[in-house]
């Protein structure tokens, strides 16, 4: 298969190829443990795991074309060659395009709660979309969950620790982390730090 790449930035996949199956080796150009992010925002996160670990390739899903611009950008002027990013429904992408047994680790950091239950079925964090997440981890393989939305997180919490795939953690983070955890990770945590709001946190295994 060959990943075509658009002009706007060379570690942008091409938005056609982004539900289509995909090759690790293929888009980062070399083989190496992939983690990804669903929803990286202003690529806080993401940039300083990718800077901390050159070894580690991290792979980017955002539908905000603005964001996805400004984290490009940034990853481009730090040399980063162990980041790619797309612009595509997380849903159709995990369900569709990543290999089974093939990512190390999930991060999920403040998803979209969509509050209104008429939109309840655009939650990202479903039975159908936590089952591929399943499917496409690794054996052991991480998944680690944050959320300031009190009711999000009510649904979030039973439906992976019911989960016949995953095993709820003692502690957010874990051994494998690659950041501080008692510091805002993301641009949100450090927004709802300084509002003096809460956050809901928890990380889970792959069985």
């Amino acid at each position: 298969m060959t990943i075509r790449l658009p002009s706007v930035s060379p570690l942008r996949l091409d938005r056609e190829v982004g539900v289509d199956q995909l090759d690790w080796r293929h888009v980062f150009g070399r083989e190496g443990r992939v983690e990804v992010e669903i929803g990286i925002g202003k690529g806080r996160f993401l940039l300083a795991c990718a800077s901390a670990r050159p070894e580690v390739l991290h792979f980017g899903i955002e539908w905000s074309n603005e964001y996805l611009r400004l984290v490009e950008t940034r990853a481009e002027r730090a040399n980063l060659d162990n980041v790619r990013f797309v612009r595509a429904d997380a849903s159709d992408l995990v369900r569709r395009a990543i290999p089974e047994g093939s990512v190390s680790t999930y991060y999920i950091f403040y998803p979209d709660p969509w509050p209104k239950k008429r939109h309840h079925k655009r939650r990202f964090l479903q039975p159908a979309n936590v089952d591929a997440l399943a499917r496409t981890l690794v054996p052991s393989g991480w998944l680690h969950v944050a959320t300031d939305h009190d009711d999000y997180w009510s649904v979030i919490e039973p439906l992976l620790d019911s989960h016949v795939a995953f095993a709820r953690q003692p502690a957010f983070g874990g051994p494998e982390f690659p950041l501080p955890v008692d510091g805002a990770l993301t641009n949100f945590e450090a927004k709802y730090e300084v509002q003096g709001r809460s956050r809901h946190r928890g990380s889970w295994r792959r069985r």
